[in-house]
């Protein structure tokens, strides 16, 4: 497979997308970007801004296996991993496996269950396995979770965990669409209440788990020269030094900008990476990484303001 090969699976599926949802070209891109790395996204918006229906249009133009959990302040662990479950038939536990057992898992409203079901996730992010009862089950390469959650702000949400959230790639805000935007919504979705069917606006797969990792396999070969990699180093480290950030990122978010941005190279047709693929993704890799000092967030200060200032302030490589 080759960058023109790659791009043009990229255009399809974008285009794909296109057909059903309106507007949020960012957040297909960023959707793209970390399919391509390998990566978890979180979409935050409030309700009714096409999260789930973003997600389920970008699974549907996939061959890969499509699993969504709707998380509830009830839901527990096993309901998501499975369980155990003695046969009576032969006198053995039998593994039930729960919907994390698939390659593409939509984790739709991730914040409205408790601390307890959202670390049901971590390992499975992390490794892309889960360990049941003390056996270690694989998910395979293809997994990857698109989580959902509303604003911390609104009734019946949980913050997530930051050991959960260094495990995405991605936090994408989902902002209100603008006044034409809306209209084109209100034309093409206004016939009906209800999520409209996938299937209506013909959209078929166009990439399945064997071009994606063909696709992964010449993005890891994308040259990232020595500059480009102290560029992304010197961001990442600038986050800690900060005083108005109570912490910042980890080595991890190093580690996953630089592949991210060696995707969006290649997905733009280059087999080297620029400075503009790293500070194009850099706030979205980084704003859930840091936290805000309480003096900062008093005066209100954000935490892609906060971003946006290192990337001001640390030089570029030319």
């Amino acid at each position: 497979m080759d960058l023109t090969s790659i791009q043009n699976v990229a255009d399809r599926l974008r285009a794909q997308i296109q057909q059903v949802v309106v507007g949020q070209d960012q957040a297909i891109d960023l959707l793209l970007t970390s399919l391509l790395s390998e990566g978890h996204i979180l979409l935050e918006g409030v309700p009714g801004t096409a999260k789930t229906l973003l997600a389920r249009t970008f699974a549907a133009c996939l061959s890969l296996e499509f699993g969504r959990v709707q998380f509830t302040p009830d839901l527990m662990p096993g309901d998501v991993l499975g369980t155990n479950l003695f046969n009576f038939q032969t006198n053995q536990f039998v593994l039930t496996k729960g919907p994390i057992f698939t390659q593409l898992l939509l984790a739709d409203e991730v914040n409205r269950t408790p601390p307890k079901t959202q670390a049901a996730l971590l390992q499975a992010m992390q490794e892309r396995k889960v360990t049941i009862d003390g056996s270690t089950h694989d998910l395979g390469d293809g997994f990857m979770v698109i989580a959902t959650q509303n604003p911390i702000e609104q009734e019946g949400t949980y913050p997530l965990p930051e050991a959960q959230l260094d495990r995405f790639l991605f936090k994408v805000i989902i902002d209100y669409p603008d006044r034409e935007q809306e209209r084109a919504i209100v034309a093409r979705h206004g016939h009906r209440t209800a999520m409209p069917s996938i299937a209506d606006f013909g959209v078929t797969p166009v990439a399945d788990l064997a071009t994606l990792v063909a696709a992964r396999q010449v993005i890891s070969q994308v040259r990232l020269s020595d500059e480009i990699i102290d560029y992304v180093v010197d961001i990442v480290r600038a986050t800690r030094d900060r005083p108005s950030l109570a912490y910042g990122a980890s080595p991890r978010a190093a580690n996953m900008l630089a592949t991210a941005a060696r995707a969006r190279a290649v997905i733009n047709g280059r087999e080297f990476v620029i400075p503009d693929d790293v500070k194009e993704l850099a706030v979205h890799a980084l704003r859930h990484r840091v936290m805000l000092a309480p003096g900062a967030e008093i005066e209100g200060l954000t935490d892609q303001a906060a971003i946006e200032q290192i990337l001001d302030q640390v030089p570029a490589p030319r």
